[in-house]
């Protein structure tokens, strides 16, 4: 048992350091094969005897999470290629690379210095990227070559990206973003099926795993343990993730900077995770691989994942395409609860030091956002082809996807299916208009004073808080030794050195 333990705990010291944005080491194998195995060119693939019609801006590497499918690649080497470059005179090489490795292999690239023009990431990992010099300043490419941009995503998103009063990422998803990751998104036709229709409560969460193992053995329970949703439903007050990764919160009522694995609201989350797994609800991957619970939704065999406004209609043709009658539904906990928006989650375009053809990468992000022509084109591909607009509403007349919608995601160009309802689209539309902003909203931390503490950190919680945050392990047997590691590591002055950053940050935005 023992052995089975370790094994599993370090399987997710590995998912949990990838999740963080800092990488894992890797074989010399995967190091040189990367654009092997993942590139797909479409240098000179215009095909059109207008090309050249506009002035030769070069190429472009762009580094793109997922699996390169066969419609894609077509679309990239002949349209895309033909249209962009005919409007920019841009050509793009794609580097795919699937999602079990894309942070890895972005972190040995990037170490490199090899080249890559664009890549995504998450917003939180922002600083990590900064501090790592994994991307550079972009005010002077946006003034010069994203003008069109700043008509759809305002200074205020695109403020979200500074770092030391520097654009250091362009926030690439504008839309409904209050309560980031603090939602459900279930099996709705599943939840029927066993006789619920909502989800409110952490109970109602075991209700329906438990109701759902007894009426459809073959189902996997949940794919994910929603840490975050739970910690909304559990706090007292508003807890706003701030800092790097999720190490500390910040209580919106106080202002206090606190070390989230040692707040009340964790120690509930735990407690209820640990029944759930004592259960025989949650497996053992939720904690040993934790990062592919998105993967592990789409599969079509699991109950929910964590989610953000929108999240049932990102990955519902995936679910669908492996459990063809799946309905998804997102619902948020402690509905009753006011929703906050933040900087603390959302997509981030960056380009790196090593781009070869920065002023390339600037201006594909804004030949995207310059037009809905664009960004429909980038998002569905070609119309009459692969997509139609039937009264409004955009029909996919494939199953590919083209550029992931939610990593440009834009509310003055987003288009829904027929299979939306109006009362869906109204409420998406109207998700913030009872938010509050959070008193952190456009603070990033700057960890370059604490960098060998946060290391220190990343190892106790993933080998030990993460286990207890999961249910996997007794939180009575585990919880204290914990701590005392967290305050070995130095935890203390880590969520100090967080409160002098935010403190800092909120006088100068009161001077300002």
């Amino acid at each position: 048992m023992k052995k089975r333990l370790l094994s599993m705990i370090m399987c997710l010291t590995l998912a949990i350091t990838a999740l963080a944005g800092c990488g894992s080491a890797a074989d010399q194998k995967s190091e040189t094969n990367v654009q092997d195995s993942a590139a797909a060119t479409t240098a000179d693939a215009t095909g059109s005897d207008d090309a050249g019609s506009a002035e030769d801006a070069g190429t472009i590497t762009i580094y793109y999470p997922g699996d390169q499918t066969e419609r894609f690649s077509e679309f990239l080497e002949n349209e895309f290629a033909e249209k962009l470059y005919n409007d920019i005179g841009l050509k793009v090489e794609m580097i795919f690379v699937p999602w079990d490795q894309y942070w890895t292999k972005k972190e040995i690239m990037l170490a490199a210095n090899e080249n890559i023009d664009l890549y995504w990431d998450g917003l939180a990992n922002l600083s990590l990227i900064v501090n790592k010099k994994q991307a550079q300043p972009l005010d002077e490419l946006i003034a010069e070559y994203g003008q069109d941009m700043l008509n759809v995503l305002p200074m205020s998103q695109i403020d979200g990206g500074r770092v030391d009063g520097e654009v250091y990422g362009i926030p690439s998803a504008y839309g409904p973003s209050s309560g980031i990751y603090q939602l459900v998104c279930v099996r709705e036709d599943i939840l029927e099926a066993v006789g619920m229709d909502n989800i409110e409560t952490p109970d109602d969460l075991m209700e329906f795993a438990q109701k759902a193992k007894d009426q459809f053995p073959e189902m996997k329970g949940p794919a994910d343990i929603i840490f975050k949703p739970l910690t909304r439903y559990f706090q007292d007050n508003q807890l706003t993730w701030i800092g790097t990764d999720v190490f500390t919160v910040l209580d919106e009522s106080t202002g206090k900077v606190e070390s989230y694995y040692e707040s009340e609201a964790f120690k509930k989350v735990a407690k209820f995770n640990e029944e759930m797994y004592k259960k025989g609800l949650y497996a053992d991957e939720l904690t040993t691989q934790y990062n592919e619970k998105d993967a592990r939704m789409q599969t079509g065999l699991y109950l929910w994942v964590e989610a953000s406004i929108g999240k049932d209609r990102e990955i519902i043709n995936a679910v669908q395409q492996n459990a063809p009658d799946a309905e998804l539904k997102t619902y948020i906990l402690a509905p009753e609860k006011d929703k906050y928006i933040s900087t603390s989650g959302g997509e981030v375009l960056c380009i790196p030091y090593s781009a070869s053809n920065k002023e390339g990468a600037m201006k594909f992000i804004n030949w995207i956002y310059s037009s809905p022509e664009n960004y429909r084109f980038a998002i569905y591909g070609v119309e009459g082809v692969d997509y139609q607009m039937v009264d409004g509403r955009v029909e996919k007349l494939t199953q590919e996807d083209f550029f992931y919608e939610w990593m440009f995601r834009n509310k003055n160009y987003q288009l829904f299916d027929k299979s939306v309802s109006d009362e869906y689209i109204e409420t998406y539309e109207h998700w913030d208009d009872d938010a509050k902003i959070s008193s952190a909203q456009g603070f990033i931390f700057n960890n370059e004073n604490v960098v060998e503490i946060e290391t220190a950190i990343t190892e106790v919680t993933a080998s030990d808080f993460a286990p207890i945050r999961s249910g996997f392990v007794s939180f009575d047997d585990n919880y204290d030794n914990a701590v005392a590691k967290l305050k070995a590591a130095g935890i203390d002055e880590y969520v100090a050195e967080v409160q002098r950053q935010y403190d800092e940050f909120l006088a100068n935005k009161k001077g300002n």
